[in-house]
């Protein structure tokens, strides 16, 4: 008899397992299986589909997978590794499904639709070394997507492993912005990555947790504005409040070299702030100091941190990055009191919050009338209250918020924050290209602001700029890694609207994981069911909807959602309709 011929081929191998399944399975078997089900569906397959993987075989609590591309296969784990972080974010700390994952470009025996071979041991041993949460390739890797991908390497060197003859070359990937294949010549030039986690409030009362986040959020803006840095957005570095966890840690979560952490004591008219550069990498502490003053120097002093870190990362300045370190304090510390209270209710963006915080600013606009922050927080309350229907007075609402932003400009053309303000009043009008003018002048003041991205990407999502409102909203991801779940259906709307139904599905689909009470991300995932003849998933996808909002109205989103083209809003109603919804 001939001897069987053996099908070889070579391939991207892809190998990855959860950290701590044994344990997470012992604590509560049928909660572990079913989130890891959820994930395979919800983030894997979607995420394959768009990398162009295919999934060899699932083995309990790994799987492997199999790219013809060693670049769609990086691009894919960095993607991966990103949305179960953000799915962790809504998890106890210790029920979070952490991977360790590496990747190997070889030779594979193909059986079926197995893998076996050199090519796939290598990945699976690179895998048994890599910490939960990273990234390992080989060097074969490597040398296809050093300069392909937008992403850091570090090069561990040779590394022994098991049943292995020779020592294999790796490195360690940490995700920068984008995992989209680009031109060496076309590389981003590299920042320094930073982020500054929530100041401890060592005052010993809770309720003073509205002044030490005011504090790290400040820092934070004054960063923001220098053009040399990549700094974290606050709602990412907000979800590590109180948790214990290490700076290697978070510098690996969010791709960033250096993690700024402090403490805050408030008593009396006294404030101490304690604050220090660490080394994400290293664990090693680069700048640290203390400082005691009286609260009227609290702007002085959060403007001298600043600098000291600054100048720790020996940034060089230029003029205007000069200019706009120097804050523009509020006079009236009550003011600037009740400003911070009702900054914390807006980040909550309830109902509820949004009244608190429309309140605070009012009282703020009252002691201090030239404090431009204080105007443009409130016009966006206004706005929230437009948009959710939160108010029987819709119209003065929305016309309240532009005069508000108009006011804002008016008072400090420097602000980022008053060009966002007036940027989304004017979206909410119509005024598309007078609303990415201002959306592109606030990133000119803060290259940071990830609300400045995900402004410009919205208003050019709503007239009709749909490329390039993909490419602004994935910026405002890589500036804010645990970006809110909306930011999935801006982006999958846009791609609904380039008719890319599939692309989309698989988007909202990962909306859902994270927030399966959103009303407008099944109606959307309804339609592009209804274009793609899933009329059963349609259907399924709109009575879900109705029943978390009974309420919900297409001709409310008709109103007021701001399309440019009547045409890319009625593509929604067509999906519906084609799936023999009543609309």
């Amino acid at each position: 008899m001939a001897e069987e011929r053996v099908n070889r081929r070579l391939a991207a191998v892809l190998a990855a397992d959860v950290v701590g399944y044994s344990r997470l399975v012992e604590e509560d078997e049928s909660a572990t299986l079913a989130e890891l089900k959820a994930r395979r569906r919800l983030i894997l397959e979607p995420l394959l589909e768009r990398h162009q993987g295919r999934l060899v075989k699932v083995m309990g609590d790994g799987v492997l997978v199999e790219f013809a591309s060693a670049v769609n296969a990086v691009a894919c784990a960095s993607d991966l590794q990103r949305e179960m972080a953000a799915a962790n974010a809504n998890l106890p700390h210790d029920r979070g499904i952490v991977l360790r994952i590496a990747i190997n470009l070889g030779d594979v025996v193909v059986e079926g639709g197995d893998l076996y071979g050199e090519g796939v041991n290598v990945a699976a041993r690179l895998q048994a070394l890599a910490e939960p949460g990273e990234i390992w390739i080989s060097g074969n890797v490597f040398d296809q997507v050093e300069k392909r991908l937008a992403l850091s390497y570090e090069d561990l060197g040779l590394r022994t492993v098991k049943n292995m003859a020779k020592p294999i070359r790796a490195y360690r990937i940490k995700t920068e912005s984008s995992s989209a294949p680009i031109s060496a010549a076309g590389a981003p030039p590299k920042k320094t990555g930073i982020v500054v986690l929530p100041f401890t409030n060592m005052s010993g009362e809770a309720e003073q947790d509205y002044f030490s986040d005011g504090i790290t959020e400040d820092i934070t803006t004054s960063l923001s504005k220098l053009s040399q840095l990549l700094v974290i957005a606050r709602n990412s570095a907000f979800t590590y409040k109180g948790r214990a966890v290490k700076v290697q840690q978070v510098g690996a979560e969010l791709g960033v070299q250096y993690v700024v952490e402090g403490s805050i004591r408030r008593a009396g008219d006294r404030v101490r702030i304690t604050a220090q550069l660490i080394d994400a990498g290293t664990g090693g502490h680069l700048w640290a100091d203390r400082y005691d003053r009286d609260l009227t120097d609290i702007f002085a002093l959060q403007d001298e941190v600043t600098r000291e870190i600054v100048a720790a990362l020996a940034v060089k300045l230029t003029a205007d990055e000069q200019r706009r370190l120097v804050r523009k304090p509020i006079e009236n510390l009550e003011a600037y009191d009740l400003f911070l209270r009702g900054r914390e209710a807006w980040w909550r963006h309830t109902r509820q919050s949004n009244l608190e915080a429309h309140a605070m600013f009012e009282r703020t606009i009252a002691l201090a009338p030239g404090y431009s922050p204080a105007y443009a927080f409130l016009s966006f309350t206004n706005n929230q209250d437009y948009v959710n229907g939160w108010t029987e007075r819709p119209q003065e609402s929305q016309e309240r918020a532009f005069q508000l932003a108009q006011k804002a400009v008016g008072l400090d053309e420097s602000d980022a924050t008053a060009r966002i303000a007036i940027g989304v009043a004017q979206l909410w009008r119509r005024e598309h290209e007078e609303a990415i003018a201002n959306a592109k002048a606030s990133l000119v003041l803060d290259p940071n602001h990830a609300q400045g991205y995900f402004l410009l990407g919205w208003a050019l999502h709503y007239a009709g700029r749909h490329e390039e409102a993909i490419d602004n909203l994935n910026r405002s991801i890589r500036l804010d890694p645990h970006y809110p779940g909306v930011l999935l259906h801006f982006i999958a709307q846009a791609h609904f609207a380039l008719r890319r139904f599939n692309e989309a599905a698989a988007l909202l689909k990962r909306r859902l994981l994270r927030d399966p009470d959103s009303d407008i991300s099944r109606v959307l995932l309804a339609s592009c069911y209804g274009h793609l003849g899933q009329s059963d998933h349609a259907r399924a996808e709109w009575a879900a909807a109705l029943q978390i909002n009974p309420g919900y109205s297409l001709e409310h989103r008709r109103r007021v959602l701001p399309y440019k083209d009547a045409g890319d809003f009625e593509r929604i109603v067509d999906g519906l309709r084609k799936a023999g919804l009543p609309v």
